[in-house]
């Protein structure tokens, strides 16, 4: 399995976005999920034809 070496600052920031007993392997999902779904939104943004 890879393993990723994060900086002090970085694991804090991490750390303030936590709910309670999250990991960090729900947090880091969390946030891939909301990045996938603005850049989705971003990308359908302009197919609105205005039908």
């Amino acid at each position: 399995m890879p393993t990723v070496e994060l900086d002090e600052e970085t694991v804090e920031r991490m750390d303030a976005l936590r709910v309670e007993d999250e990991s960090y392997d729900e947090l880091v999902n969390e946030l891939i999920n909301m990045y996938q779904a603005s850049e989705y939104t971003l990308f359908h943004g302009g197919d609105y034809t205005g039908d």
